[in-house]
């Protein structure tokens, strides 16, 4: 049996042994015991780096993390021992490695670089999710596992587990590039690959917007489906809703004039708000919302739509 099998198979043993009481003080103490006799001590102070080379790879961060199944969900908890929280376990796993990440997951949503979309994740990397409708932003982390499942420690009365992955809001790599397998690489500049490239670098130039920017909002507003109307009847591959596209002479369902309105439309809204995430809060809210807050809305739909436009935009760069 190797080393992970035995860990495993330890943890599967203190399981049996006390998740029926789990969330009980006793319980606790006796997880902490048994979590230090499989050697799952952790570090209460995680937050200093390994010095000299980082051992980081894919196969080392699903190692490293399967190690922590079967630990209990603990609010804040940063030690396996005691239990840990989604964004304590994601720390301990790369921290252990060599990697540091801040210590929530908001702040670990803005880390490494990101992934435009679940197809292009690859193990190892970070997915975040906006669960509470309570208040905005990112709340929940885990680690993708690769096939649709990641792990996580989810929530008080469960532990450690590998689950479905579902639909992330935020996908970050975090991993050196050299430990992830190399892609075939495009252009800089190209957008290789990327349906109607040539038009979001032909609009780009025409009206000084970031082709990158133009293809990640198509991406999130359509998924490059000039035909998409959605509920509320916004239409084609930028998602105008009809008036807007009249007052700007657009034909949503022709792409080239969406594409081109779209140009002129952002660069216009960044002129007037001083920032492409101002503009892009407007493009969803609209002018009028952004003006009466000051600032991007409180609404989690626009506060999610403007940081996953520009972490799609970044990972076409």
């Amino acid at each position: 049996m190797d080393g992970l099998s035995a860990v495993q198979s330890r943890i599967a043993e203190i399981q049996a042994r006390f998740q029926p009481s789990v969330a009980t003080a006793s319980a606790s103490s006796a997880w902490a015991a048994a979590a230090g006799a499989a050697g799952l001590t952790g570090s209460s102070a995680v937050g200093t780096v390994a010095t000299g080379a980082a051992t980081a790879s894919e196969g080392a961060v699903v190692t490293e993390a399967q190690k922590y199944l079967g630990v209990p969900y603990l609010w804040g908890g940063t030690d396996p021992r005691k239990g840990l929280d989604c964004s304590g376990f994601t720390k301990l796993v790369f921290g252990n490695l060599g990697i540091e990440l801040p210590r929530t997951s908001s702040q670990q949503a803005t880390a490494g670089k990101a992934v435009p979309s679940l197809a292009s994740a690859r193990p190892g990397d970070l997915v975040f999710f906006d669960n509470s409708s309570s208040r905005a932003g990112i709340d929940h982390v885990g680690i993708y596992l690769g096939n649709g499942q990641m792990i996580a420690a989810p929530q008080a009365g469960e532990t450690v587990k590998i689950q479905a992955v579902g639909n992330p809001t935020v996908i970050r790599r975090v991993l050196p590039e050299a430990a992830v397998p190399a892609a075939a690489p495009a252009a800089a500049g190209t957008l290789a690959g990327v349906p109607y490239a040539d038009l979001f670098q032909r609009a780009a130039g025409r009206h000084g917007v970031d082709a990158s920017l133009l293809a990640a909002v198509a991406q999130q507003e359509s998924g490059f489906d000039t035909a998409a109307v959605s509920p509320a009847g916004a239409q084609g591959l930028m998602q105008f809703m009809p008036a807007t596209a009249k007052g700007l002479g657009v034909n949503a369902f022709d792409p080239s004039s969406a594409v081109d309105g779209a140009a002129r439309y952002l660069g216009s809204l960044t002129r007037q708000f001083g920032s492409t995430e101002l503009a892009l809060a407007a493009y969803n809210a609209g002018p009028g919302t952004v003006s009466r807050y000051g600032g991007i809305p409180p609404y989690p739909e626009t506060q999610n739509y403007v940081r996953s436009v520009m972490s799609k935009a970044e990972a076409y760069r």
